[in-house]
């Protein structure tokens, strides 16, 4: 519950549609929609997961066959900077594959 200061709820006596307001926030605090936590988790936990395990793994065998450290360092970004595009473009078209992207 939010607590008013005294302006508002002065505002809110002197208003002539202050019972419409009440109402329209007392319907709004009952929808009920589908959970959104699926659609949040594959579109920012996973391809952050994906992009941090892609960089440490090319990190570590880019150190084997790059030898300065700069180059083994952008070659490892850019890698799994790529791979994880890829892995978006691939969660976008199996969710359109099966009518999960409204």
């Amino acid at each position: 519950m939010v607590a008013k200061t005294m302006i508002q709820q002065e505002l809110c006596q002197e208003c002539n549609q202050r019972s419409d307001c009440q109402k329209v926030y007392r319907q709004l605090g009952n929808v009920e929609g589908p959970s959104v936590v699926k659609k949040v988790i594959q579109a920012f936990l996973v391809p952050l997961v994906v992009f941090i395990a892609s960089l440490a793994i090319f990190e570590k065998v880019l150190s084997w066959v790059v030898s300065t450290e700069q180059a083994q360092t952008a070659l490892s970004f850019v890698s799994a900077l790529l791979l994880t595009l890829v892995c978006i473009l691939v969660t976008r078209a199996i969710n359109r594959q099966f009518g999960q992207d409204k």
